[in-house]
């Protein structure tokens, strides 16, 4: 039996995150005091490619690349940019961006709806 369910971790991780509609990130995009985050797995980027400029960065090993000390320790992460994560439809992207506040970055926010939304509302996509 489970202690906490997916229902009860995602209430808690919207309960504390910043959480920004795919407009409010489109008008973000390309602004050089942010850095868009793709939090999916490497397949799904490869089937469906992420959002321009982004970095990726699987929620699997968010803390890893976060963390100066980390083994897999990405700077781009700590630049102190405004960080807008996404996934495919905004539920991976909330539960890592509740990863960030409690590891103390604050500067987070997670995009509603996730790639789907925002390629729906055309935005651009690097195909890889």
């Amino acid at each position: 039996m489970i202690n906490k369910s997916f229902k009860k971790m995602m209430a808690e991780a919207n309960a504390v995150i910043e959480t920004i509609s795919v407009s409010d990130a489109q008008n973000k995009h390309g602004a050089p005091d942010v850095l868009f985050v793709d939090v999916r797995e490497k397949h799904e980027l490869m089937d469906g490619g992420k959002i321009e400029d982004a970095v990726h960065a699987p929620r699997g090993f968010i803390e890893l690349i976060v963390d100066p000390e980390g083994p897999m320790h990405n700077p781009e992460l700590m630049s102190g940019k405004h960080l807008v994560l996404y996934c495919g439809t905004g539920g991976r992207s909330a539960l890592a961006a509740k990863t960030l506040d409690d590891m103390g970055i604050t500067n987070v926010s997670s995009m509603a709806g996730g790639i789907g939304a925002w390629k729906e509302n055309n935005g651009p996509i690097e195909q890889l």
